[in-house]
This record gives C-alpha cells, structure tokens and sequence, in this order.
C-alpha cells in the first residue's frame, strides 16, 4: 500500500506541472490584445523604451483604447502590466507562443482573436508603430466579441383561470468551486 501511495504522489507531482491548464493568453481571448515583448534582460532598450513611453499619459490612454496588456519576459521572469507571473506561467507562455530559438528582442501582437503577429523592429519598438499595427488589422478582428451561451428560455404555462402565468425567475448562476485544501 505504501509503494502505491508514493507511485502516485510521484507521478502527481511530475505530470501535475504538465497537465496543468495554465495558458495564460487565454484570459486574454476575445477581450484584449497582448503584446509580448520577449527580451534577454531587463536593461534592452527594446524593453526599457516601450516601458518609459507608457509612463506617459497619452501613450498610456491610447494603450488602453486599443485594448492592449503587455506581457514581458526578461531573461526568465514575466511580468503582465508590470505585475509579476509565476516560474511557471512565464514558461507556459513562451511554450504558447511556439516561436522557437531565435536571437535578440521579438515582440509580438496577439489579435482578440487569438492570432499572432510578429512586429519587426531595429532595436526599439515606437508605441505608434504598435499602435498601427494594431489599427491594420482585419476588421474581422476588431469585430470579435466574446462567444455568449443563451440562457434557456422557459416557456410560460397558461394558469389555472386560463390566463398566461407570469414568467419565471432565472435561476441564479452556480457558485464557483472551492479551492482544495492541502
């Protein structure tokens, strides 16, 4: 019994990493645009430019009018909007993207919909090139809202005296689950 419980607390622990769902790009889908910028350290110019040109206001707004998050990855630490990810979550966005090895900073634009658009720079990336990459996409893009499940309609029953019963009340949303405890 021993021998069964240590097989499978092993094989937890190695495939649990594994299995885990932990895409993060998408909690992003259909709701905003992530741009990625890939640096190998903190001190790329790439990296540095784009952050100091969003300390400022109207780079800032127009951002955020286009529904942009910034992902960084330096070295092996992510950030998204300068809030840090796990060890863990940063792999799993680079395994995400499946740029494979390549040199130097890559920035990348991922549309509302999912789809993957590297933007070409020479050392630095300007907010308004972004900005026109992401004002070039398709208009099937910026179209693409959220898919919504319709919410069954219940027919409404005749009363007893023949006339239509009022409509009933919508069931209220199931409770989210509770978290395990260790």
């Amino acid at each position: 019994m021993l021998v069964r419980s240590l097989t499978l607390a092993t094989l937890l622990a190695i495939a649990g990493p594994v299995l885990a769902d932990d895409a993060p790009l998408t909690q992003d889908l259909y709701k905003s645009r992530p741009l990625i910028v890939i640096a190998p350290s903190t001190a790329d110019p790439t990296l540095r430019g784009l952050n100091e040109a969003l300390k400022d206001p109207a780079t800032k707004k127009a951002f955020d009018e286009r529904s942009l998050v910034l992902y960084s990855v330096a070295g092996m630490v992510g950030k998204r909007d300068d809030k840090n990810l796990e060890q863990q979550t940063t792999m799993a966005l680079i395994r995400e993207l499946k740029l494979g090895a390549r040199a130097g900073t890559q920035v990348i634009l991922v549309g509302k919909d999912g789809e993957k658009h590297v933007i070409e720079h020479d050392g630095s990336v300007e907010p308004e090139s972004i900005f026109k990459a992401v004002d070039e996409l398709p208009a099937a893009e910026k179209a693409v809202t959220p898919p919504t499940v319709a919410a069954p309609v219940a027919e409404a029953k005749p009363g007893k005296d023949g006339k239509p019963a009022k409509p009933a009340k919508p069931a209220k949303p199931a409770a989210p689950p509770k978290p395990l405890e260790d």
